[in-house]
């Protein structure tokens, strides 16, 4: 094996954005790619070490940027004033995710037809919001993430099959609010599905999350079980 990592640039207008990107060198391609779209807190560490994992499972993985190159939030309060932005303005959240895709189906070694997109927390968010718009890809898959429609794709097509990963207890995504995506996804055409680990908050995949009082708890079994049921969906998808 061997793993072939660059930075890759790209522009939203004249704001510059630097993807993650990795994929096994020694590989024969094109092979199926994989988008990654980060927590609140901008391009960190956690999605470029699940890029790496993806790229050792045999797929061509970009962790994207949404806020721009080198902005990392070290701060809830900081993590916050990043991410409003895009929260008040869904369709800016949605062109910077199809722009992801589009960078990475450009890359040489990625078969554009093979490709899926998965985030954590807001970047659950963000892939949910690409398959809303009727994006081109085979799949989304959605840890932890937040659920809330952004207003402006009623009545669109989801095109892409969507997992979503979820904490049954998590403050950030209720029952009611889980129901709702539920519907949502139904009307929309969507193959979807839903996993729900009990007594189990929301970041339950990041090891660093230690704050019951926010609702941001790691668990190891639910971390372990949603890698697990995502690989399964990928190697249906992108298979």
């Amino acid at each position: 094996m061997a793993l072939k990592i660059k930075n890759i640039e790209y522009f939203d207008g004249s704001t510059c954005l630097e993807g993650f990107f990795v994929y096994d060198d020694s590989r024969s391609t094109p092979m199926p790619g994989v988008l990654i779209s980060h927590a609140w807190g901008g391009r960190d560490k956690f999605v470029c070490e699940k890029a790496r994992k993806l790229a050792d499972l045999g797929y061509a993985a970009l962790a994207l940027d949404m806020y721009g190159k080198g902005i990392l939030g070290q701060s809830t309060d900081e993590n916050a004033k990043l991410m409003q932005p895009f929260m008040d303005d869904r369709e800016l959240l949605q062109r910077r995710m199809i722009l992801a895709l589009d960078t990475l189906k450009g890359q040489n070694p990625v078969d554009e037809n093979k490709v899926a997109a998965m985030g954590f927390c807001f970047g659950g968010l963000c892939v949910l919001d690409l398959a809303r718009t009727g994006a081109d890809l085979k799949g989304v898959i959605s840890f932890h993430g937040l659920f809330m429609p952004p207003g402006n794709t009623q009545g669109k097509q989801i095109k892409a099959k969507v997992l979503a990963l979820h904490g049954h207890d998590d403050p950030m995504a209720t029952v009611d609010i889980v129901l709702a995506l539920q519907e949502e996804l139904t009307e929309a055409g969507a193959d979807w599905q839903l996993h729900s680990y009990g007594n189990t908050v929301h970041a339950f995949t990041n090891p660093q999350a230690n704050d019951p009082h926010f609702g941001t708890v790691y668990n190891a079994s639910a971390d372990r079980r949603s890698w697990r049921a995502m690989r399964n969906f990928l190697d249906e998808t992108l298979s």
